[in-house]
């Protein structure tokens, strides 16, 4: 059973910098593509960035292309989104998860349901 575990999340001022890091345990195959997502109260979720599971291939939704890297250590088994020049709309819960969908370790998707393991979530909060 694979497991997530996101951290770094903050109150941080608008034009902040934050890194969230999301620790995976637990796959016995090739690693899995891993995501991150974020969810506001009342909102859908809404995906933000991907990875492949090879680490040679990125995705980010539109709002976050030119601010947010996602980057991978499969020998640690982490993965991080740096997020910088924060703004309040970023402000969300977000979550870390992997999917093992057909071609994961070559390519990218921003679909939530192709993800099958999810982690808690950790909260970001961009506010003066």
């Amino acid at each position: 059973q694979l497991q997530l575990v996101e951290s770094g999340g903050d109150l941080v001022q608008p034009g902040g910098s934050l890194r969230l890091s999301c620790q995976v345990s637990g796959w016995t195959s090739n690693p899995y593509a891993i995501a991150w997502f974020r969810q506001v109260t009342g909102k859908e979720r809404e995906g933000v960035s991907c990875i492949s599971g090879n680490g040679n291939f990125t995705r980010y939704t539109d709002s976050v292309k030119g601010r947010f890297t996602i980057s991978r250590d499969n020998g640690k088994n982490t993965v991080w989104l740096q997020m910088n020049s924060l703004r309040p709309e970023d402000t969300a819960i977000y979550y870390c998860a992997a999917g093992s969908y057909a071609g994961y370790y070559y390519s990218t998707t921003l679909k939530p349901s192709l993800y099958s393991f999810w982690g808690q979530g950790t909260q970001v909060t961009v506010s003066s």
